[in-house]
């Protein structure tokens, strides 16, 4: 069972920034590309950031592109990431994730999540 615990969420104004992160374990971490998820009230949960295993291939959503940088530090087996210019429309749940080797904008597990609240 893989284990995810997000953390580094809070609430901000408009145009601050935040950086959530995720330690995993070392096995979930160096055998997979992680990334994050995110699902705003009323909505459904959508894709925002993936990163491959070494960090050389990283794919974004349309609404954070320029914004938002996911990384991750293989030696603390963590992923983060960093979200600048936050906009309201960004208020939501954070979810890191571990993604599909076959579809990087496709999860395969989930942690409980943690809450981005961004006010104008």
């Amino acid at each position: 069972q893989v284990q995810l615990v997000e953390a580094g969420g809070g609430s901000v104004q408009a145009r601050g920034s935040l950086r959530p992160f995720c330690p995993a374990s070392r096995l979930t971490f160096i055998c997979h590309a992680m990334g994050w998820l995110r699902q705003a009230p009323g909505k459904e949960r959508e894709f925002v950031a993936s990163i491959s295993p070494s960090g050389g291939t990283i794919y974004y959503s349309d609404p954070v592109k320029g914004r938002f940088t996911v990384s991750r530090d293989n030696a603390k087996n963590t992923v983060y990431l960093q979200m600048n210019n936050l906009k309201p429309e960004d208020t939501a749940i954070y979810y890191c994730a571990t993604i599909l080797p076959t579809d990087y904008r496709r999860p395969r597990d989930w942690g409980q999540g943690t809450q981005v609240t961004v006010s104008s």
